[in-house]
């Protein structure tokens, strides 16, 4: 269990730098990124909000979150049980669209039984990444 919070700590290290492929590295080959049954900023086309799937969707999602300014990208806390880690994530960016949003935010992480990342969440305010993907 502490091998993924240290693989968690080391994916927002990466993030931080503009690290992608070492965030890629550490992903299964066919990763759910944000896949929901239902979600609402999936619904309103919230393009960073998009389910993705395998490292080339991941690659797309951090292209697209590429275009964000960041004002603040705090990690909070890591919290883990089993074969998943949640983080605690303060968010405050300016997107592509000009509107800038701040959220406070938990992102799931779920591990495969090789180590490497199977599935990740986010789970937001939606109504705030509509509003910021709107305009």
């Amino acid at each position: 269990m502490s091998e993924h919070v240290a693989t968690v700590q080391s994916l927002y290290e990466a993030f931080g730098r503009g690290d992608v492929p070492a965030i890629l590295e550490q992903l299964s080959d066919d990763v759910r990124w944000d896949e929901w049954a239902s979600n609402e900023a999936q619904s309103a086309g919230v393009p960073w909000m998009h389910p993705r799937v395998g490292k080339e969707g991941a690659l797309e999602f951090f292209s697209v979150v590429g275009a964000f300014q960041f004002h603040e990208f705090q990690v909070r806390s890591l919290m883990a049980g089993g074969n998943q880690v949640v983080a605690e994530v303060i968010v405050d960016a300016t997107v592509p669209t000009g509107a800038r949003f701040r959220d406070e935010e938990l992102h799931l992480w779920t591990f495969d039984e090789s180590g490497k990342v199977a599935r990740f969440r986010h789970y937001i305010d939606t109504a705030k990444h509509i509003a910021a993907a709107r305009g």
